[in-house]
């Protein structure tokens, strides 16, 4: 079942969601220092791409740098994605059968603002990370 969101959502979603996470990722590899910000724009790129059976979790080393790293990319790359994910599930929520791939992207949103000390692990694994 998740193959079949996972295709529908390519078509309707997924692949425009994952351009703009690689044009945010290309963009902040472009200096050293964004190079772990281009990363995690990669990671949820990925993420976006294929986002059933995958779930987010937060990783228990993450510390002040991952904590400083999000108000940076906050500023820099989240809330040009996170506006991303909030007009496509508005418009994904317009018709009966888009309203499940609408509230994926709402669901994407606060991976989206906040990446750094996240982790995306298989669904049937969510504690796996822990």
């Amino acid at each position: 079942m998740k193959t079949l969101l996972n295709l529908i959502w390519l078509v309707l979603s997924g692949f425009w969601l994952f351009l703009g996470y690689l044009v945010a990722g290309l963009l902040l590899c472009i200096t050293i220092i964004g190079i772990p910000f281009g990363l995690a724009a990669f990671r949820i790129g990925i993420y976006a791409l294929w986002p059933f059976g995958q779930t987010v979790v937060d990783r228990r080393d993450a510390g002040a740098p991952s904590c400083i790293g999000n108000v940076l990319w906050l500023i820099l790359a989240g809330w040009w994605l996170a506006l991303g994910h909030i007009i496509t599930g508005i418009a994904l929520c317009i018709t009966i059968i888009g309203i499940p791939f609408g509230i994926a992207n709402f669901k994407l949103i606060p991976v989206s603002l906040l990446p750094l000390g996240k982790e995306i692990v298989p669904t049937d694994q969510p504690f796996a990370a822990r």
